[in-house]
Parts: C-alpha cells; sequence; structure tokens
C-alpha cells in the first residue's frame, strides 16, 4: 500500500478524562516553509510528570506553566502530552529529509513542527537511547543548579530515570562520589550496571555538601536534609502536584545552617542564562548520551505505539517504571 495517503494523516494518544486515555486520527497538514514533517520511530514514557497529568493532578494554578511544546487541548481534559519522539524527517528543507531527529512532541506517530523544535541526534547515538533525551535535559539542569564541583559527596534520593541519570553525569566530575538512595533494594542493580553506589535510606551517607531529591515523597525530601552535613544543599526536583508535602525543619536543619534549592526544567539556571539556551542544553543533552551504553539499563519495558492506550495506565502505575519506550 501507498504511504501517500498516510503523510495527510495523524494517529495521537489523548488522555480523554482522568485516567483514560485513547488513540485519535487526526488530519495532517502539509508543512509550510521552514516546517517539517516528522515519522516518528521512538517515543518514550516519562512516568513521573505523565502520571500526574494522567491522573487529573495538575493545580490549576500550573496549567501554563507545565504546558509541554505542542500539546492539544488542557489539563481539564481532553489532552495531548508527552516530550520525547524520535524520528525521520519525511519532509521539509532538504538538509534535513532523512535525517534522525528528536522532538519535545506528544506521543504521535507523524507531526508536523517548525524545523527548529528539532534536534539532530548525533551520529553514533542510536534512536532506540535518544528517547532519553528530555529526562537528560533534565538531569544536567539540576546538576546545574547542584553547582557540583570536583570531590564533593553527593546523595541522589530517588533512583527513578532522573535520579538514575543526575547520579551518572555527577559520576564523572573528577573526584566525586556519588550514592543512589533508594527504598527498593532491587535499584541496586540499576546503581551497579551504571558504576555507581547504592544505599537503602537508613544506609544513607550522613555528611554529604549536596543532596538531590528526586523520589517525589515527603520521606525523601526527610532523607536527602538527612544526607547534609554543614551548611550542605539539598536540590529540590521533585513535583507533586496537588499533594501536600509535610517538611521537617527541626533537628539539626538550622545548627547545620543547611539550605532547600527548587529545580525545574523550565528554565535554563541563572548562572548559564546569558549564553545558553533551552535549545543549546537540548543539544548537549543529547551528545551527554552517545557513548553510554550503559544507560540502556534505564529502558525497563516497550510497547507498540498501537498498543499505548491499552498499556498506558499499567505503565505509569508500575512502581519499577523507568524510561518506557514506545516503538512506532
Amino acid at each position: 500500500m501507498s504511504d501517500e495517503p498516510r503523510r495527510h494523516e495523524a494517529t495521537a494518544l489523548w488522555i480523554e478524562a482522568a485516567g483514560r486515555a485513547a488513540l485519535r486520527r487526526e488530519r495532517l497538514r502539509e508543512p509550510k516553509d521552514g516546517e517539517c514533517r516528522v515519522a516518528t520511530r521512538f517515543g518514550a514514557i516519562s512516568r513521573g510528570t505523565e502520571r500526574l497529568v494522567f491522573q487529573g493532578r495538575v493545580p490549576a494554578d500550573q496549567h501554563e506553566a507545565m504546558r509541554a511544546p505542542f500539546q492539544a487541548g488542557g489539563f481539564d481534559f481532553p489532552l495531548k502530552y508527552g516530550y520525547a519522539s524520535v524520528g525521520l524527517v519525511e519532509a521539509g528543507p532538504a538538509a534535513l529529509i532523512g535525517r534522525t531527529v528528536f522532538c519535545l512532541h506528544p506521543h504521535q506517530d507523524r507531526f508536523v513542527v517548525p524545523s527548529e523544535a528539532l534536534h539532530l541526534v548525533p551520529e553514533g547515538l542510536p534512536a532506540e537511547r535518544a528517547v532519553l533525551a528530555a529526562n537528560m535535559e533534565t538531569a544536567l539542569t539540576i546538576v546545574w543548579d547542584a553547582g557540583l564541583q570536583p570531590g564533593d559527596r553527593l546523595a541522589v534520593i530517588g533512583a527513578g530515570m532522573v535520579g538514575a541519570l543526575v547520579a551518572a553525569l555527577a559520576a564523572g566530575i573528577p573526584g566525586t562520589e556519588v550514592t543512589l538512595v533508594d527504598v527498593a533494594s532491587g535499584r541496586e542493580r540499576l546503581a551497579a550496571a551504571l558504576g555507581i553506589g547504592f544505599a537503602a535510606p537508613g544506609e544513607a551517607p550522613t555528611d554529604c555538601d549536596v543532596a538531590v531529591h528526586v523520589s517525589g515523597s515527603a520521606g525523601g525530601l526527610d532523607t536527602a536534609i538527612a544526607c547534609l552535613g554543614f551548611e550542605g544543599r539539598a536540590v529540590e526536583a521533585s513535583w507533586y502536584g496537588t499533594a501536600p508535602v509535610e517538611l521537617r525543619l527541626g533537628g539539626a536543619f538550622h545548627s547545620k545552617r543547611l539550605s532547600i534549592l527548587g529545580s525545574q526544567v523550565g528554565a535554563v539556571p541563572p548562572a548559564r542564562r546569558a549564553r545558553w539556551s533551552t535549545a543549546r542544553r537540548l543539544d548537549l543533552a543529547l551528545r551527554l548520551l552517545r557513548d553510554r551504553p550503559e544507560l540502556d539499563a534505564l529502558v525497563s519495558g516497550e510497547s507498540d505505539f498501537a498498543s499505548l492506550a491499552h498499556d498506558y495506565a499499567a505503565v505509569l502505575d508500575a512502581p519499577d517504571t523507568l524510561c518506557h519506550r514506545i516503538r512506532y
């Protein structure tokens, strides 16, 4: 069957209501000057944020801040959401046709976007691994916000995808001691695959210069604070949606002169903002994935796009989900 009719249509995953997803077909327009049509090859589910979106737990005052690029619809449903797509350029500027690109785009098998929204996947980076780029960009931002220096002692609380990427990046800073901390003992295997130390919360180091918290739980933030030595800093990178969080600031929090900093990928950290655009940061995230086959351990499962509406809720509910890859 000719591919000609399909270039004018696309199929996308839509969240129709809290806890319910479906695939919808839609008309796909021809790209204009300066635009490209991309056929998606791989995508990825980012469990933490997408789970809150799927459950309808995005606070009303954060609807604008949490919009994903090329999102359609709103957080009060229906909407299509997501931000990890890798595909081939089918139409557009001659220099891009046939190139493998990454785009911050919802889960959809074909899409048309401005050329500047596409990021070339570097030579040598498998398309299957390039789906980690959005999470690597988040991890890179956290490392920048943390202000890590050679020789720092770091605890990363929460061995999910972002936490593991933060630990992997930080471990490359000379002399840095990195411990990945998680309540799930099975995550020790992931830490070993990444060449990083692992500890249960009760055995976490207690004299760290920096603690990064990405577990999404109040107990994890307490653990991060307990890991810090004198004048240490905690970087809070979890997003809780509408859930209230109890923060314990008693004990040694004041006597140790500890600090807590919020990190979020929506903006480049102030110390780099003068010279770093978000596009330059994402290009760096893609380069950081190249020559890192150990990061393939972050892929915890895979679905065909055709079955994504059926699989989506289970993937988001499964606590063992890291990067769930979508194959188109």
